[in-house]
């Protein structure tokens, strides 16, 4: 597949690492719960929502703040212009069964907010203003090729002009994110399924 438009950057999360652009921000030997939250005080976070939110919508959250900061002009689109299109392996399962344990004693209204996998997306576009077209897949691995023609799709019938797309998973202690901007003319590499896996694999 060829496409005009590029990745104009990039945020993988894996492992205790943070990298942008192949930059490494953050390294940590933490668990998940306490990598999030380190790393949201790293990025000097200012969003008390984000203590609320299940691990994969900090994961996904947090990915999208490195991604977009000072990488991302919205001012050069309108919010309808703008879309997510996300993918994972465990849907919401992670917070599924922290749910599921909570209603044995109380049932938590805050945690059940949480059992849809694309809650990550709302959270993403409410911080960032984002109207435009959203969409999430369950997928059995990371598939580039299909996130990169679905992205493609909307970009070449004008339903956005810019996306954010990728991955992201949390089950347990098991945890990746890996986003992608994409935009039609702001330098970075081309925007297609090798260059994303590329970047996906990096660490």
């Amino acid at each position: 597949m060829k496409s005009e438009y590029q990745i104009s950057a990039s945020c993988i999360i894996s492992g205790g690492t943070i990298s942008k652009n192949g930059e490494t921000l953050l390294s940590s030997t933490e668990g998940i719960d306490a990598f999030l939250t380190a790393a949201y005080h790293h990025l000097e976070g200012n969003y008390p929502k984000f203590y609320k939110m299940d691990n994969l919508s900090k994961l996904g959250w947090l990915a999208a703040e490195v991604l977009l900061k000072d990488s991302f002009d919205s001012a050069q689109y309108q919010p309808f212009e703008i879309g997510v299109v996300l993918a994972n392996a465990n849907s919401s399962l992670d917070a599924d069964m922290r749910y599921i344990e909570s209603i044995k004693e109380f049932a938590s209204p805050a945690l059940f907010v949480y059992t849809l996998p694309n809650i990550v997306i709302g959270e993403i576009c409410i911080r960032h203003k984002f109207k435009g077209e959203n969409l999430f897949f369950i997928q059995p691995e990371f598939d580039a090729e299909a996130i990169a023609t679905q992205v493609d799709y909307l970009l070449r019938e004008q339903k956005l002009t810019a996306c954010v797309c990728g991955w992201a998973d949390v089950l347990g202690a098991h945890y990746k994110a890996g986003l992608f901007l994409v935009e039609q003319s702001n330098g970075g590499q081309p925007f297609n399924a090798e260059n994303m896996n590329r970047l996906f694999t990096a660490i």
